[in-house]
């Protein structure tokens, strides 16, 4: 049933894809690729929250417990879809190799709790974890392409994505990956998983926090510029109306 699953989820993908393909003729293959990465972000993540948090088990007491049908569902419609984005990237070259070390860890760590039967909820935890900020991310590059990413709407959504990704994946995922490590019945497969994972995070909360500096540092400069300017035109009519009373009174 896994195998079906899962078979039926890279074909719903690539359907999808293709689908996005011919009614955006005039855009590029990755507008289309990044539609799906959003359908895929929005539905998995309210698939694996309602999974985590509504039917159980919770996967901070429970790790390593065995798998439920839902949790069985969700993975193996997340694992499609890694399959068709893994394949899309490989194909078009488009991204570099931390972001196709984390495509591969996450299809080995969904591979293994679906081969094992077990580890299913702190799968799912982690799936929810990481596809939290996927949608936010879609967005961002969506703005950039439509000429709206310089704007209140673009800066609300770069601070809603770190303070997502620091508080979930790596406040939350720091919480998740103790009790992993520190439970009896995870196995030492998921465990090393569990390790790589969290390193990745940490990579990219690195990046994350240097693009956050760096555009925080560019918009307090930009808002200094634009003050001293304002001062500047300010006192330039004072200055004028000052030079031509002193002719009058001359």
């Amino acid at each position: 049933m896994p195998a079906l699953e899962v078979i039926c989820s890279l074909s719903g993908w690539t359907s999808l894809y293709l689908l996005f393909r011919r009614t955006f003729a005039q855009r590029g293959p990755e507008w289309s690729c990044r539609l799906v990465t959003l359908c895929h972000g929005v539905l998995i993540v309210l698939l694996t929250a309602y999974v985590v948090f509504v039917d159980g088990p919770w996967p901070l007491t429970h790790a390593g417990t065995e798998n439920t049908e839902l949790q069985i569902f969700a993975l193996a419609v997340c694992l499609g879809y890694f399959f068709f984005d893994i394949g899309w990237c490989v194909f078009y070259r488009t991204e570099g190799p931390v972001m196709m070390a984390h495509h591969a860890a996450s299809i080995l760590g969904i591979l293994l709790a679906l081969l094992m039967g077990v580890s299913g909820c702190e799968t799912c935890g982690v799936v929810f974890g990481s596809e939290i900020t996927n949608p936010l991310l879609q967005t961002r590059w969506f703005l950039r392409q439509l000429g709206l990413y310089d704007s209140l709407l673009g800066d609300a959504v770069d601070l809603l994505f770190i303070l997502l990704f620091a508080t979930v994946r790596v406040g939350v995922g720091t919480a998740m990956f103790y009790c992993e490590l520190t439970s009896p019945r995870t196995s030492l497969v998921m465990k090393l998983g569990g390790v790589v994972m969290y390193g990745l995070a940490w990579v990219f909360m690195v990046d994350i926090a240097r693009f956050g500096y760096k555009k925080s540092r560019a918009k307090y400069k930009r808002w200094i510029e634009n003050r001293k300017l304002k001062e500047m035109n300010a006192r330039e009519p004072d200055g004028h109306a000052d030079k031509g009373d002193s002719r009058n009174s001359s």
